[in-house]
């Protein structure tokens, strides 16, 4: 019995040691400990923190969360940016959840109403940029197309009403 404990311990430390994942041919844009390679809309590194903006942004169990008791309308982005992109991550969005992407100018609500989105479950998100358009996409499916405004620019995510939790952010060029 300690045995099997003691090998159950060492899985799970070399479980808990992994680096965030991404899927083939993906980079991570999130590394699950802190905000290296992000930074505030003013452009405050966020470089070896695992909180921004009082806590309204907080890195908790490998997840980018958003706490809605903390209030404020507030960016995060990432300290690159970014022209032909595929991002994706998957979201978990509270009840009352309506916050915001931004990528070369274009924005997209994450809220109540979203094809496809469902509350309080994780759901898959990817968005596609390339040449002047964006596309977005929840669980597979296509939601929106937007023109893009700039050339280039980071990825923001603003955190305006509600909790959302994000993990596996990751992104290919």
């Amino acid at each position: 019995m300690f045995r099997i404990r003691v090998v159950s311990v060492l899985v799970l430390s070399v479980l808990l040691a992994q680096p965030a994942f991404a899927d083939e041919g993906f980079t991570p844009l999130f590394n699950g400990k802190n905000l290296d390679g992000w930074k505030t809309k003013k452009g405050e590194a966020l470089d070896g923190k695992t909180e921004a903006y009082n806590g309204r942004f907080k890195v908790q169990d490998e997840m980018i969360v958003i706490d809605p008791k903390v209030k404020g309308d507030v960016i995060i982005e990432t300290a690159r940016s970014f022209k032909d992109v595929h991002v994706k991550f998957q979201f978990l969005p509270g009840a009352g959840c309506n916050n915001d992407l931004f990528l070369r100018g274009a924005k997209f609500d994450l809220k109540k109403g979203v094809k496809n989105m469902k509350e309080n479950e994780w759901n898959d998100f990817e968005i596609v940029a390339k040449g002047g358009a964006i596309e977005f996409k929840c669980n597979g499916q296509l939601v929106q197309t937007i023109k893009a405004k700039a050339d280039s620019s980071p990825l923001g995510i603003r955190a305006e009403y509600g909790s959302m939790h994000v993990r596996s952010l990751q992104f290919k060029e």
